[in-house]
């Protein structure tokens, strides 16, 4: 047996010792983007593009964006960082409001686009390569741009959301004011009650001591009444049986 066929057949056998142990012999690479962002005409946007790698950030690192229009087949590439630099392409619209703001020592590759406009519509791709750590997927962002609301309709939808703000505010108002006024008449209400029973609480005491004051007297003068009675009963038979003696 040749010594090229050893070679090849303890690669073979190193391979799927690997495979065997779940292992690869090159890590893969992954890159992060948001799936959908949403600007305005004339505004800018970031579109946010993170990494995550085995490997130390090398040198050689390079982070690449491609744009794909909207109803387009075709993807552009439009930003392109290697060798500690970063090169926006002089292809498409994108090379005069394209801005760098990632910083692949904090595996962030984020680019803004300023002064957007409907032509801006469509995906942007984010790729990252870490040598030796360059297997791996692309990321994907959808960027929507979205009309520039004018400044008159703000102010109307600005005074209209006010105005609503203004009445229940009011409506609030008038609803707590409307139970305080019930709740005070309700209390006056109670005190009058109390008040009232209170009196005929007391007039009834005095009535009943005014009754057991004049019980006394009542019977003093029926014990009189009585007596003084009796008395002219027996006087008037005493006058009565003298009568009649004289008449004997």
């Amino acid at each position: 047996m040749s010594q090229g066929s050893g070679d090849s057949g303890s690669l073979v056998f190193l391979a799927a010792l690997l495979a065997a142990l779940g292992l690869s012999p090159v890590l893969a690479i992954h890159v992060y983007t948001q799936r959908e962002v949403y600007g305005t005409v004339g505004s800018h946007v970031t579109l946010s593009c993170s990494f995550w790698s085995s490997e130390w950030i090398s040198e050689d690192i390079s982070i690449t964006w491609h744009f794909q229009a909207e109803g387009s087949r075709d993807s552009i590439s439009i930003f392109h960082y290697a060798k500690g630099q970063p090169y926006i392409d002089d292809v498409g619209t994108f090379k005069e409001r394209m801005e760098w703001v990632g910083n692949p020592h904090r595996k962030d590759g984020s680019i803004v686009i300023h002064n957007l406009d409907y032509t801006d519509n469509g995906t942007f791709t984010c790729d990252v390569k870490n040598p030796p750590d360059i297997v791996g997927k692309s990321s994907q962002v959808t960027l929507y741009v979205l009309e520039k609301v004018p400044t008159r309709y703000g102010v109307v939808l600005g005074s209209i959301i006010g105005g609503a703000l203004l009445l229940v505010i009011v409506v609030v108002a008038l609803v707590y004011l409307i139970r305080y006024c019930w709740l005070r008449r309700q209390a006056a209400l109670q005190r009058r009650l109390s008040a009232m029973e209170k009196g005929k609480l007391q007039r009834s005491a005095k009535d009943a001591s005014k009754r057991g004051r004049q019980a006394p007297v009542l019977y003093a003068m029926l014990d009189h009444s009585r007596s003084t009675k009796a008395a002219s009963e027996k006087k008037a038979k005493g006058v009565l049986g003298d009568s009649r003696k004289e008449k004997k």
